[in-house]
């Protein structure tokens, strides 16, 4: 199922793209041509946006017929053959660039999450996205989170309270800023969970004597500290370990049991996975 905005999305690529008509197209292909296009993979890694093609696709031209091969999440290999388009040939060319273009950049960030989590394989650890998105794509590119086997953090400023340091600071401290949230949340009938950022052990005794807090962050800790942390939560709250996590370091920090880990490079910068779409003669 498309995340909420996809079509009004899809709509305003296609609108870019094409502007007042894909001339190229128009000139060299006659009205009444009728052909199909294969998906090539060209890469290897997990494959995501078959969906969201076949709804670029249909928006372009509902006469467009896709015939899907392999799903969202499908692990690939070069040579595999994700989908098969077939019908108005103008319509094929000009949906082309849309439909590449996000399949390469949502199949990316499956890939990359999808090496960090098994990269934590066996530890219970959690990968988390984060907010570090592309404005006004969040919706595909946390779906493609998701496709990849991680989970989704918060969407927005709206689902969760997060204090982090610049809150607290300019709110006085630790305490200060916790309690003020909880009287918000309590004066405008709102439920929605409170994190807190903490940037060494103090601050998480800090937070830990506040109570009513569902989740500590524990943020640029190395692998040492952050097993203490643990340790000393002790399960009163959920903990999320964020900053600086690379592949390399992400089983180590897996392993001091923290439940989750945040990686904004999932979706600021993953890479492509290189895809194309290539005639079927």
């Amino acid at each position: 199922m498309l995340p909420e905005g996809t079509e009004d999305l899809i709509a305003r690529a296609l609108r870019e793209d094409i502007g007042g008509g894909d001339h190229t197209a128009l000139s060299t292909i006659p009205d009444d041509a009728h052909g199909a296009a294969q998906l090539l993979v060209k890469d290897r890694g997990i494959l995501a946006g078959v969906e969201l093609a076949e709804a670029v696709f249909h928006r372009m031209d509902p006469a467009l017929h896709v015939r899907v091969l392999l799903n969202d999440g499908a692990r690939v290999t070069p040579g595999e053959v994700a989908f098969i388009v077939r019908g108005p040939t103008r319509s094929i060319l000009t949906a082309e660039r849309v439909v590449l273009n996000f399949m390469q950049r949502m199949s990316g960030i499956a890939t990359m999450t999808g090496r960090f989590v098994e990269a934590v394989a066996g530890t219970g650890c959690k990968v988390l996205d984060t907010r570090k998105t592309t404005p006004l794509l969040r919706a595909i590119e946390k779906w493609a989170v998701r496709i990849g086997g991680g989970m989704n953090h918060r969407f927005g400023l709206y689902d969760m309270v997060l204090i982090k340091d610049n809150h607290i600071d300019m709110a006085g401290g630790i305490p200060e800023a916790v309690r003020a949230a909880q009287r918000y949340l309590k004066d405008h009938g709102l439920a929605l969970p409170i994190e807190v950022e903490t940037r060494d052990l103090g601050e998480v005794e800090q937070v830990l004597a506040c109570g009513g807090v569902d989740r500590i962050m524990l943020d640029n800790f190395s692998p040492g500290p952050l097993r203490e942390a643990v340790r000393s939560i002790n399960g009163r709250c959920a903990t999320e370990a964020s900053g600086g996590i690379t592949l390399e370091t992400a089983g180590a920090y897996a392993g001091t049991g923290v439940d989750h880990i945040s990686v904004g490079a999932l979706t600021h910068s993953p890479g492509s996975l290189d895809l194309s779409l290539k005639a079927l003669l």
